[in-house]
């Protein structure tokens, strides 16, 4: 099946750029985290006003994806977003009120719309992480960074919900932040298809590597896997 993001003025546009389509051709598992985007009850379940298929749809990749990235002695971790009334500029002028009062209630912390989706697979040694703005790597609004930084990790494979909002401005400022970002094509949710496949194919270009997951994958098998903890 060809690859709808890669239309020959793309792929000629890559080549021109960086001599490859793909900027990564290896990843190191012991230093890469998966991070999960606020695959939560609110943003999934078919009862939410914010509930998309879509983002159902991409369960089985993002367990896939966490099973390979602990078997290669990487670190899963499950951002959660929550609602801050202090971000006025955004729920106060870009959303209705009754979308706002929707998102007040849905993603307060403790309530089920905040849960993540029960269908993910996490597990013991997951790490779960709060954010209160778009990007989980936002300096002063999600403390992920530092915790990556600590553990010696720098490659991050971006995948949840939506492509091009949360999933984005996630992996954008991740790369703006010193690490190395892929997105991955197949375990990200957008409410429109070309909204995700445009956001894919930008930041394709510019910011760092897009892959499916069964790529993704492929490439964290390609280092030999972390020794078993004595």
């Amino acid at each position: 099946m060809p690859n709808p993001l890669l239309d020959k003025a793309t792929e000629d546009r890559l080549i021109w750029l960086r001599g490859k389509v793909h900027p990564y051709e290896r990843i190191e598992p012991r230093k890469t985290a998966l991070v999960v985007i606020d695959m939560q009850n609110f943003f999934c379940a078919e009862d939410s006003p914010y509930g998309l298929a879509q983002a159902r749809a991409i369960v089985p990749n993002i367990n896939r994806l966490a099973d390979a990235t602990r078997k290669g002695g990487g670190l899963v971790v499950w951002i959660q977003m929550a609602y801050d009334d202090r971000w006025s500029n955004f729920y106060g002028t870009m959303l209705s009120p009754t979308l706002r009062a929707q998102l007040r209630e849905g993603l307060k912390p403790g309530s089920d719309g905040y849960a993540l989706w029960p269908k993910l697979a996490a597990r013991d040694g997951d790490v779960a992480m709060e954010k209160i703005r778009f990007s989980a790597f936002l300096p002063g609004y999600c403390e992920l960074p530092d915790v990556l930084r600590v553990r010696g990790l720098d490659t991050v494979l971006i995948t949840g919900t939506l492509t091009n909002t949360c999933c984005e401005t996630s992996a954008r400022d991740a790369i703006m932040t010193g690490f190395r970002a892929v997105m991955v094509s197949d375990g990200c949710a957008a409410a429109l298809d070309s909204a995700h496949t445009a956001t894919l194919r930008n930041f394709l270009q510019v910011s760092g590597d897009v892959r499916s997951t069964d790529e993704t994958i492929a490439l964290l098998q390609k280092s030999p896997v972390a020794p078993a903890m004595v």
